[in-house]
């Protein structure tokens, strides 16, 4: 079985800072991760090709992510971000599309995780932007914490015509083994047809020297049974899985989550939602 990893990340110290990386704990990953280092763990792993995702709110990022791509025969898509609240955001797509590895930009992402308002999804002026990016044929990442899955949900319904990708299962307390109201709230989302989910970010949301696969699984176990094997995607998160886990073991874990899946179930997984979602 072809393996995708549809949500990984690089950066280069020297060019980006990456102001979220502070404080001693982070210290793993405080330093620069190129797509040769990628490439080392992921072909061991027996990846064939990622999605590399946005990190910070720069629009230079975009850019360069899709040169890098340009020049890679690993990473099969881009999610980028840009401003959505900006007038002429479906301009600026377009011009993106334009760029050398332009035709790998497959989906946008904003850090909504840091917005003070909770409902900044359902802002008009993000809304129009979000209109913008399914015009444009891309898909829309959500990186949200779990008190905003209710706007996320909304704004699916809102904008049918759209496909919202959930990272990191909308970030669970899976630390505090706290299920409720997380779990409500992503079956929610789940409930709207347009949704799809990415079986990652688990390992950094749990005790990260501590963790064991059976502390994920009642989380697993939510989204496999809201969105289904054909709406759920693995997805490393590298490197900042390496705050808890290296990437063998954070796909050891993903493939004992999903054990009780049929073959074809776990291709889903672990290959054919995202190929289909991302168009890769």
């Amino acid at each position: 079985m072809a393996i995708i990893d549809a949500h990984h990340h690089v950066w280069d110290l020297s060019v980006r800072d990456q102001e979220w990386i502070t404080g001693p704990e982070m210290a793993p990953i405080a330093r620069t991760f190129s797509l040769d280092d990628l490439a080392t763990e992921a072909r061991a792993a027996g990846v064939g090709a990622t999605v590399l995702v946005q990190t910070v709110t720069v629009a230079d990022e975009t850019p360069a992510f899709l040169s890098l791509a340009d020049g890679s025969d690993l990473v099969a898509g881009v999610v980028g971000w840009t401003d959505l609240t900006a007038p002429d955001v479906a301009d600026t797509l377009a011009a993106l599309r334009e760029l050398p590895g332009g035709d790998r930009l497959v989906g946008i992402r904003h850090q909504v995780q840091q917005e003070p308002d909770p409902a900044w999804l359902l802002r008009p002026d993000v809304q129009r932007g979000l209109a913008a990016v399914a015009a444009a044929g891309l898909v829309y990442d959500l990186v949200v914490q779990p008190h905003q899955l209710p706007a996320a949900a909304e704004a699916a319904a809102r904008l049918p015509e759209l496909t919202f990708v959930l990272d990191h299962l909308g970030k669970p307390p899976i630390a505090s083994r706290e299920l409720e109201p997380w779990a409500s709230d992503v079956r929610a989302l789940a409930d709207l047809p347009n949704t799809v989910c990415k079986l990652s970010g688990m390992v950094t949301e749990a005790a990260w020297s501590t963790w064991t696969t059976p502390d994920l699984s009642p989380y697993a176990d939510t989204v496999l049974d809201s969105f289904g094997p054909g709406r759920l995607m693995f997805g490393s998160d590298w490197p900042v899985c390496r705050l808890a886990a290296s990437y063998a073991e954070v796909l050891a874990a993903a493939r004992a989550l999903t054990h009780r899946l049929s073959d074809e179930e776990r291709r889903a997984v672990f290959e054919t939602t995202a190929s289909r979602v991302y168009g890769l």
